[in-house]
């Protein structure tokens, strides 16, 4: 008697090919056809987890947390060097949707590098920049430069603190000239002070105080003729 058999239904050869190629877990060296290559984990077809990739064109090198293929969570991001060729660390920090988000050190040079709060790859919140010719910017951020309240000492020792807009000084502040031993209080626009009173401070101990000590103001209402300059100057500028 004879005996028939079903023939086994045979998968096309794609489909397994496709089974195979979904990535999920960890994974050796994926390359993208530009020369770009990824090491890392993997989900539901897209980097997520713990990985490295690396950029052929620039020679960049995220390692650090991704999430549905972004850089998301912590992660540090290298460049190569121009005069050495090794790569050198010019981020660290969080991410949020393959942007700097978070707390981060950025690295612009041997010398200059700023550390604190990001928001969408740009300096956002708290922050402190270190400045290749020793000067130091501590305080608020807003669109990659100083806005806010803030700090900024200078290499010889001066400082200014108040008010910032769009990176330059703007509204209340003051000045410390601690190498001639004055202190300007008063009101800027656009890094230049407007009107303010200047007063000796730790005269005896600067280095290079003024030949003569400022005399003291014989004002009834200093204070009041302050205030009244204020005024007509913000008048002039909402007439402009």
């Amino acid at each position: 008697m004879a005996v028939s058999k079903c023939p086994k239904k045979s998968e096309s050869l794609w489909k397994g090919w496709d089974r195979k190629a979904q990535k999920n877990g960890l994974r050796c060296q994926v390359y993208a056809v530009n020369g770009d290559y990824y090491v890392g984990e993997w989900k539901d077809n897209v980097k997520h987890g713990k990985g490295t990739q690396v950029w052929k064109k620039n020679g960049a090198v995220y390692e650090g947390d991704w999430k549905f293929g972004k850089r998301d969570g912590y992660g540090t991001l290298s460049l190569p060097d121009q005069q050495t060729g090794k790569c050198r660390r010019v981020y660290s920090g969080w991410w949020k949707g393959d942007k700097k988000s978070g707390y981060g050190i950025q690295f612009f040079g041997p010398k200059e590098y700023y550390e604190g709060d990001w928001c969408g790859s740009q300096r956002s919140g708290w922050g402190r920049m270190y400045y290749s010719n020793g000067d130091i910017y501590e305080g608020q951020w807003e669109n990659d430069k100083p806005n806010g309240e803030g700090m900024l000492r200078l290499k010889n020792g001066n400082r200014y603190e108040g008010c910032w807009e769009r990176g330059m000084k703007n509204g209340a502040g003051r000045f410390f000239h601690l190498d001639h031993g004055q202190l300007f209080e008063g009101f800027w626009v656009d890094n230049m002070a407007k009107c303010g009173t200047m007063i000796d401070f730790g005269r005896d101990e600067a280095p290079e105080p003024t030949q003569f000590p400022i005399p003291e103001v014989k004002i009834l209402d200093p204070d009041g003729v302050l205030a009244e300059a204020l005024a007509m100057f913000r008048k002039t500028e909402e007439g402009d």
